[in-house]
């Protein structure tokens, strides 16, 4: 259940759910873009439960449990400027949200219209796409990306997809356990700009009974 009205935008946004970005917002692992997002975010659901709370309120007075009277007027007035107040402060928390959330969106309509990506980064990054962890090997010491396929990610490819701002890297864990590698708002727009440039064009399928406007050339 979504927390606030802005949560499918915003997991639009950083391609996470919102319990990720919290989770990683207490490890300090987002950065500050979208750090200072989830906090504005948190404070946006704080006020949606202050709501939440004066509507059950309001819907307890008018239930009919209460004798209408002059203090079931009070209770009513008092409760209203509560709710009233209550929503003044989500719908300003909720701008401030909308403020930390157009620059990412921002970045994103940017990167899907950037430099395409090379045939090697596409392949990299669809193989992280479906879940990838940084591992050291505890005898060679060597470091590679291994995905949810089983395919390997070379360490010097991962450098190179970081340094692009395509891939982030969750640096809490050790690195012996592993450490979780996702991509970016701008790696997952890159991506969807590369899908689409190397999807076959579709063609109108003509209608039933007519003949092609240019016949096919033969060979």
């Amino acid at each position: 259940m979504p927390l606030s009205s802005l949560d499918r935008r915003i997991e639009a946004a950083t391609g996470a759910d919102i319990d990720t970005l919290w989770a990683r917002r207490d490890r300090g692992a987002l950065d500050e873009p979208e750090a200072r997002l989830v906090d504005v975010h948190r404070q946006l659901v704080d006020a949606v439960t202050g709501v939440t709370f004066y509507r059950v309120m309001l819907h307890r007075l008018a239930s009919g449990e209460h004798p209408v009277d002059d203090a079931f007027f009070e209770s009513l007035d008092r409760t209203l400027e509560q709710l009233r107040e209550a929503a003044d402060v989500r719908d300003a928390r909720a701008r401030r949200v909308m403020a930390a959330l157009e620059p990412i969106e921002a970045a994103l309509g940017a990167a899907a219209g950037g430099e395409a990506l090379s045939a090697a980064d596409q392949a990299a990054l669809q193989l992280i796409t479906g879940g990838a962890k940084l591992y050291q090997h505890l005898v060679t010491g060597q470091l590679a990306v291994t995905t949810a396929s089983g395919q390997r990610v070379s360490y010097t490819d991962l450098q190179h997809l970081e340094a692009a701002g395509l891939v982030s890297r969750d640096s809490g864990p050790p690195v012996h356990a592993g450490q979780p590698v996702e991509l970016t708002a701008a790696g997952r727009a890159a991506l969807l700009a590369a899908r689409r440039q190397n999807s076959p064009p579709t063609t109108k399928a003509a209608a039933p009974g007519t003949w092609p406007a240019t016949p096919p050339l033969r060979r």
